[in-house]
């Protein structure tokens, strides 16, 4: 196996006229981690934060998500149960155990059973926060921890997400930048970055669109009208 790999490795270098020691590749590649050079940033989303609020929402809403919109994290658990009565699902939730989402008054709600915990096979439904939202594209951002379990990300069919309105950025690099300011060097950074945009989807056999082929066939997202302050994360 190791052998295998080696020659393999050594193939491609000698395809690209590199040497296994050259000095100049490992700086070159910490440089560039170092300084993490931005992309080109789209004009479409250097907005006023309200702005780019608006524009996520109207860009996940034309990928069929839906959307609602409250002023206050105590409005978060009716809503859910309302999601959950208009699609005739059971009151069972299979939720990450956030901080923001422990801390919700799920009380208000007491039909409502509330699991912490990773996504299991039989999850129908499971809520979670999202480290980032991103305007330009509608782009949820996801990373992995010990209180953000991906498995909630992909194994239930309906995923709700949680959000701040103060989350919302106006692109990717902004959204990474969010990232680094939180976590630091990369020694700290999570095992997974997901970005989702919009349900699962697949048109890959016969050009049929199939829903839920790599993950839930419903997301509905939960909007916390809370400004432009801090970020959760």
């Amino acid at each position: 196996m190791s052998s295998s790999r080696e020659r393999i490795f050594a193939t491609l270098r000698a395809g690209l006229k590199d040497t296994v020691n050259d000095p100049a590749r490992p700086r070159a590649v910490a440089e560039r981690i170092a300084s993490h050079p931005r992309n080109l940033l789209p004009q479409r989303a250097q907005k006023p934060h309200a702005e780019q609020v608006a524009l996520f929402t109207a860009k996940v809403e034309a990928l069929t998500v839906t959307v609602d919109r409250v002023s206050s994290t105590s409005d978060v658990p009716g809503k859910i149960s309302d999601y959950l009565a208009r699609h005739n699902l059971p009151s069972r939730l299979r939720v990450s155990p956030d901080p923001l989402l422990q801390n919700l008054p799920w009380d208000q709600r007491p039909m409502l059973q509330v699991e912490y915990g990773g996504g299991r096979s039989q999850d129908l439904v499971s809520v979670t926060p999202a480290f980032a939202a991103i305007a330009e594209t509608g782009t949820l951002m996801l990373h992995s921890s010990s209180t953000t379990p991906t498995t909630l990300h992909f194994v239930p069919d309906h995923h709700i997400v949680v959000l701040k309105s103060s989350q919302v950025t106006g692109t990717m690099e902004e959204a990474f930048q969010r990232l680094r300011d939180k976590l630091g060097s990369v020694e700290n950074w999570p095992r997974t970055v997901n970005f989702v945009t919009g349900p699962s989807r697949t048109a890959d056999i016969e050009g049929v669109p199939v829903l839920g082929a790599h993950g839930p066939r419903r997301l509905h997202i939960v909007l916390i009208e809370n400004g432009a302050e801090t970020q959760q994360g």
